[in-house]
Parts: structure tokens; sequence; C-alpha cells
């Protein structure tokens, strides 16, 4: 029997791509997305639904119209120097708006939800890589409401037995290797996507911000996962509570840390065109490494990243900003 599937921001980054694939995995998908950092043309199939989750009523529509065998989240604020500017606004949207979607869950009778989470809950890395055990202390407000609703959802399994799983993403990055679907911010905060503008000439230069740090080449380490690869295990998770399985928890990512030289190189490589580079000051907040230990995901989920290699997501990426950068 076909599924439903209700994805919260399908129209963004990760969720339209998620759309994409649940479709091909045969089920039926329903996008609700206020638009507000997302495109109507990157929803590829399934219903859409204009609307938010600050709207009761809306949600009320949504799920009388639709039996839903599955949520999944999307649709949070993201950026983490916003955040500390604009607390109430994370808040509001990231933790009270969620709370709204789950009070709906409650009220129909839905029980699996996946949500993204952050690996910005863990706030400074004690250890590296990081595993599902490590600390959670997180240091500005966008990490803290993602926080927030891992802790509120083991209090809504105990209410209503609604399962979850929280996925910790480390760096979502890549495009759809069909190059239907790419990343499109504004405005863009993800070193990637800045990089290869830079080589296109949509924006003058790149920022290395800090060049002393305790790596190798003195700039900060980061984990970067394909988009499809996170999407894959956002569909596995949400198999695993149709089977019956406890809520849980799950860092996601490549296990393999890349510098920002070394992306900058890399994308020289996979252009052929210069990138403009200027060293600025260390960025208050922006720890040496930040690698996620997947382990967990790769045994309890059977998952396996297919596109680990720096290359082939900078590759990915580059044909959708050759493609389509231009034309948003």
């Amino acid at each position: 029997m076909k599924k439903t599937i209700l994805v919260v921001g399908g129209a963004g980054y990760i969720g339209s791509h998620m759309v994409k694939m649940l479709l091909a995995q045969g089920c039926q998908v329903v996008v609700l997305d206020n638009l507000s950092n997302g495109y109507r043309n990157a929803v590829l199939g399934g219903d859409f639904v204009f609307g938010d989750l600050g709207d009761k009523n809306n949600l009320d529509y949504v799920f009388q119209a639709y039996q839903f065998d599955g949520v999944m989240h999307f649709a949070s604020f993201i950026q983490v120097g916003e955040s500390v500017t604009k607390p109430g606004m994370y808040y509001q949207n990231n933790v009270a708006n969620t709370l709204n979607l789950l009070d709906a869950m409650v009220k129909y009778d839905v029980k699996h939800f996946i949500f993204s989470s952050t690996a910005a809950i863990f706030g400074e890395p004690q250890s590296v890589p990081l595993d599902e055990t490590h600390p959670k202390n997180p240091i500005n407000p966008y990490g803290l409401s993602k926080w927030m609703v891992e802790q509120i959802l083991r209090d809504y399994e105990t209410a209503s037995g609604l399962r979850s799983i929280c996925l910790r993403y480390f760096n979502a990055a890549g495009a759809d290797p069909d190059g239907e679907l790419g990343e499109r911010h504004i405005p863009e905060t993800h070193l990637i996507p800045l990089v290869l503008q830079a080589a296109s000439q949509r924006r003058e230069q790149i920022t290395i911000f800090g060049q002393d740090y305790d790596t190798p080449d003195g700039t900060c380490i980061r984990d970067y996962i394909h988009i499809n690869d996170l999407c894959q295990a956002h569909w596995r998770a949400l198999q695993q509570l149709w089977n019956g399985n406890s809520s849980t928890a799950y860092n996601l990512g490549n296990g393999e840390g890349f510098s920002v030289r070394e992306v900058i190189d890399v994308a020289k490589q996979v252009t052929g065109l210069p990138i403009p580079i200027v060293e600025g000051q260390r960025r208050e907040g922006d720890p040496a490494r930040l690698v996620a230990d997947a382990q967990q995901a790769k045994a309890k989920l059977g998952w396996q990243p297919q596109f680990t290699e720096l290359e082939t997501i900078i590759s990915h990426a580059w044909a959708w900003e050759q493609q389509h950068g231009k034309k948003w």
C-alpha cells in the first residue's frame, strides 16, 4: 500500500531533494511550505499546500485532507549569526511552530516523525569525531532551538506514543546528480556554493575566516555530506520507525573532514577557473574541527554514503551552478 508522507519545508534545499527521493520510492508526497526560504518550482511532484506552521487552521486542513504515514520536518531557520541577533524569531519558528506540528500529529493520530536536527546541538567539540554521546551544549539560539525540540520529542512520546528519529547533520552539500535540484539560499552562507559563485563570477571573492587554526593548513575542517546521502538516511530512518523501532537520534556525516583551503583547491580543479581569495579574521564560535562519527547510522540504519569524494560533491554543485545559478 502506498505510503503518504507530509514534508514540511519541502520546497527548500534539503526538503526538495527529499521529495524527489520519496516520489522515486513510490510514496504519495504532500509538501507544506510558506516559500519564505523555498521555491515552488523546486517541488518536482506530489501535492503542494502553501501554508505556515504558525497557522493551526492550515494544519487542521492538511491533516484532515490526508491520512499521513509519516511527517518529515525541514522548515526551521538555519542561520547561526541571525539566530544570535534575532533569537525570538528562531524560538518562534523552530520551537513554537514545531509544537503546533506535533500537536496536529497527536490530534490526528500520526505516530512517525523525522526531525531535521543539527551538529550545532553539541557546541564546542570536546572530542573529534563527534558521536551521539558527545555532551550537548549549544552555543547559539539556532543550536539551542534544535536541542529543545529533541528533548520535547521525548515528552511527546511518553504522552502520546509519537515516535521520532532526530538526524543531526554536519554540512549538507552538493546537488541532485540529475541536475534538477540544487542549493539556492538567499543569503547564501554555505562554503561550497559561495566558492562556486566566486568561480562563476556571481561573487567577487571568497573570504577565508582564520588561517591559524590547529589544522594541517591552518583553516577550519568541516564534514561535508552529499545531499542525496542525507536524504537516503531520512528514508531509512522513516522505514525504521515503520518497522516498530524505538525513537532515537543519529549523527549524519561523511566521517571525513576537509579544510576550507582543500574545498577551494578542489573547486579550482573541478571548475578550471580562478577563485579569488581574501584572508579574514577568525569568526567567533568557529571550532577548528567539526567531523561526525556516523557509525551508529551506518550500523542501525544500514546506511552507507555513496558520494563521499569531495570532488564528486563539488562537481554536482558546479553542474547546478552552471545550469541554474544566474536564473535566480
